[in-house]
Order: structure tokens, then sequence, then C-alpha cells
């Protein structure tokens, strides 16, 4: 029986190279790779980018716009007495309203003592009087066992509850409640410049050469 010599036949040096020749790239398949590349990253720079300024001008109308245009006090809560819905570092912006529209539920901000700085944010549970018969309100913090040991009058309320926004008030009082008419400012400008340079950089980006060619 004759031996299968094509099985076992070497190829020739001139056949392995051409076997083994690798594929060609071309320069223009390499450019337009790497561009697909820089346009994907550009793309979610574009998305982080506008992310960050739909954050910043969210915070900048909840924690200062709003509370200044409708005249509104902003509190931050330290304590635990009302920890069930409102943690320490909850961000509280209490509206001015009439002492005889509040009711039972109605969260408010109160000072402690008539006239002086130190407050407090808790819960209307009742009502009362005064020997004179005037209007008092019972309060009691939410976590607390027992009612405020003094009832509230219509003095001490500095407003009710607008909106809450958790955990946020701690920065809030870094940038201080006394300067937020400035702070509204400095947010302004500072949206409207972000906006600007964004709209900037979109109108003078280079057009790619195939759009450039297509012109």
């Amino acid at each position: 029986m004759a031996a299968d010599l094509t099985a076992g036949r070497a190829l020739s040096p001139r056949a392995a190279r051409r076997t083994s020749r690798p594929a060609l790239v071309s320069p223009s398949d390499v450019e337009q790779g790497r561009r697909k590349g820089t346009g994907a990253w550009a793309a979610v720079g574009r998305i982080a980018s506008m992310s960050a300024m739909l954050v910043a001008l969210f915070a900048a109308v909840v924690l200062i716009v709003i509370p200044v245009a409708t005249g509104s006090q902003t509190y931050t809560i330290l304590t635990q007495s009302m920890e069930q819905k409102f943690p320490p570092g909850t961000f509280m912006v209490m509206k001015p309203a009439a002492f005889d529209e509040l009711k039972a539920g109605d969260v408010i901000t109160f000072q402690v003592y008539s006239g002086r700085p130190e407050v407090e944010t808790h819960r209307i549970i009742g009502f009362g009087a005064t020997q004179q018969s005037e209007k008092t309100l019972i309060t009691k913090g939410d976590n607390n066992g027992a009612n405020d040991p003094e009832p509230v009058r219509a003095i001490q309320v500095e407003g009710k509850l607008f909106y809450a926004v958790p955990y946020v008030g701690f920065v809030a009082n870094a940038l201080g409640n006394s300067d937020r008419g400035t702070w509204t400012i400095v947010a302004a400008v500072a949206l409207i410049g972000y906006g600007a340079i964004t709209v900037y950089r979109s109108v003078r980006r280079p057009r790619s050469p195939q759009v450039q060619a297509a012109g």
C-alpha cells in the first residue's frame, strides 16, 4: 500500500510566510476607531457635566432661592426629638403662617423663651389658653415621651413647616443663614456662568473631517 505523503507535507518557507502574514489595517480605520472612543468619552463627560449642573441648580433653588423668595426661615435639626421623621441634619424650611391657621399635627419652630434666640421644632398636639383667654399651643417632639413643659404663645412662633430636605442641614449651616441673600447671588452667577461656558464650548467644538468634507 502506498503511503499518504500529503498529510505530512511540510510547508515551504514561501508558503509559511504567506499564511502568517498579518491583516493590514489602514490608517483611516485606526483613526476612525480612535475617534469613536474619543466621542464615547466625550458623551460621558457631557452627561456627567450636565448631571452636576442639574444637581447644583436643584440645591441652589431648594436650599437658597425658595426660602429667600418666600420669606421663610431655615433651620437644621440638631437633636433626636423629631427623629422618627426628621433626624439630626435635616434642613427645615419654615414659612410664616397666621397663628389662627395653625392646627394639630403641624410642625412649627418656636422660641423656647419669648424674645430669645433659642428655638425648638416640634409638632402641635393640642391647644390651650391663658388666664387672659390668650390661645396657646401644646407641642411635643415626635420622639419624646412627654409634652413640652410650657405652652407656646403666638409671639413665640417662627413659622410652620414648608418642606424639609434630609441630610443637608449641616452643609446649609456651613454656608450661614445670615448670608442667604449673598449666597443666592453667588449661586445664580455661578450657574449662569457655567451654562454660558457649556453653550460656548458646544458652539466652538470643531467639526470632524467627514463633516468638513461634506460641507
